[in-house]
């Protein structure tokens, strides 16, 4: 049986999007079925998956208003084993349009609980907002991890997420826990980056991941390529830390007992090994001609 994740962060830039796709895409590369949904009415990974949402007719708008079925409007992307339910303008009004209709919150939480016996992970990328949106994502999901910007304003609103995921796990889904806090945007020359890697780490302790995920050029380049960073770049060092994540998440769930991890077969796992030492050869002798 699959688990629900959510991506939240009320604050916009934090690198939220990012960390959505590329950990999908480095799991899914390790062999996990993946399932990304964008719930962003701005489509940000849609369109990081190389899926223009202008195209897009049928997603998560039709999914929450009960139109299409979430089996049906999944679509394949670059990278294989990671699915994705598209998002596109159409999500913009859906809040108002889901104001007066019964049991509003549950809707996507019904639209994808078939889905969890078809994949080991289904992710869910939030707006940047508290709205009814994001409370669906909340009440669907099993637990919740926040992407922060390593930077002061980034813990300025964390107080408030807090307080809305223990408000939803007490009156909505009391289920719902924090997965992790995954740490973006790091600049390590600045005093400010250190500062803030440790309040958190006061703050949340253990629910915090080890690997943190440095500022990037080639991160910021890959969106606009439509591409994954282990498409855009396989061995940048934003790469190789947000695979470092997706090794640490991994290890988390196989020890809290998850049934997806622990009936991952090793077979899968020696597959993607041997994909990642195939595309590091490929890398090397690429890099050797380049220098000749």
């Amino acid at each position: 049986m699959g688990k629900i994740i959510v991506f939240c962060n009320q604050k916009g830039g934090v690198g939220k999007t990012t960390t959505a796709i590329n950990m999908s895409a480095f799991l899914a590369e390790k062999g996990l079925k993946i399932l990304l949904v964008d719930a962003d009415p701005q489509a940000n990974a849609t369109s990081g998956l190389g899926i223009d949402k202008k195209t897009v007719t049928r997603g998560t708008y039709e999914l929450l208003m009960g139109i299409a079925g979430a089996e049906n409007i999944a679509i394949p992307t670059c990278v294989e084993n990671l699915m994705l339910i598209p998002s596109s303008v159409a999500l913009t009004g859906t809040e108002i349009e889901l104001v007066e209709v019964e049991n509003r919150e549950f809707k996507l939480k019904k639209a994808l609980e078939p889905l969890k016996i078809r994949y080991d992970f289904v992710f869910i990328d939030c707006p940047p907002s508290l709205g009814l949106i994001t409370l669906n994502c909340m009440v669907a999901a099993q637990s919740v991890i926040i992407p922060l910007q390593c930077e002061y304003y980034a813990l300025e609103g964390l107080s408030q997420l807090v307080d809305t995921i223990s408000l939803v796990k007490k009156s909505l889904n009391p289920n719902l826990q924090t997965e992790g806090v995954v740490l973006t945007m790091a600049d390590f020359r600045t005093r400010l980056t250190s500062e803030v890697i440790k309040e958190v780490k006061t703050f949340f302790g253990s629910k915090v991941f080890d690997s943190i995920i440095p500022r990037s050029v080639r991160l910021s380049e890959a969106p606009g390529f439509g591409q994954p960073i282990i498409k855009y770049d396989r061995f940048s060092i934003g790469a190789l830390k947000y695979e470092a994540l997706a090794g640490e998440f991994i290890e988390r769930n196989r020890e809290d007992g998850n049934g997806a991890i622990a009936g991952f077969q090793n077979s899968a796992v020696e597959a993607g090994k041997q994909r990642q030492q195939q595309d590091l050869s490929s890398g090397a002798a690429q890099r050797i001609e380049s220098n000749q």
